[in-house]
């Protein structure tokens, strides 16, 4: 992948060259902001380029709340 300038706008080839690496990355396991300091780009860059892929999301993870009693 070719690099690209911090804050520089992304068109074109170089964008759809962006997009397959980091949905590639994603599917590898890798998270939005492991994505997002690789690339150099922010984590609502990254996050908006999977929801344009039509990537489905995984879950936050954390912990889960107990239920009320």
């Amino acid at each position: 992948m070719a690099e690209v300038r911090k804050f520089a706008r992304i068109t074109g080839e170089a964008r759809t060259q962006m997009s397959q690496h980091v949905v590639a990355e994603y599917n590898q396991g890798h998270s939005i902001r492991e994505i997002a300091e690789e690339t150099g780009r922010s984590y609502g860059f990254v996050h908006r380029v999977l929801r344009e892929s039509d990537v489905t999301l995984r879950g936050r993870g954390g912990p889960t709340r107990r239920p009320r009693r």
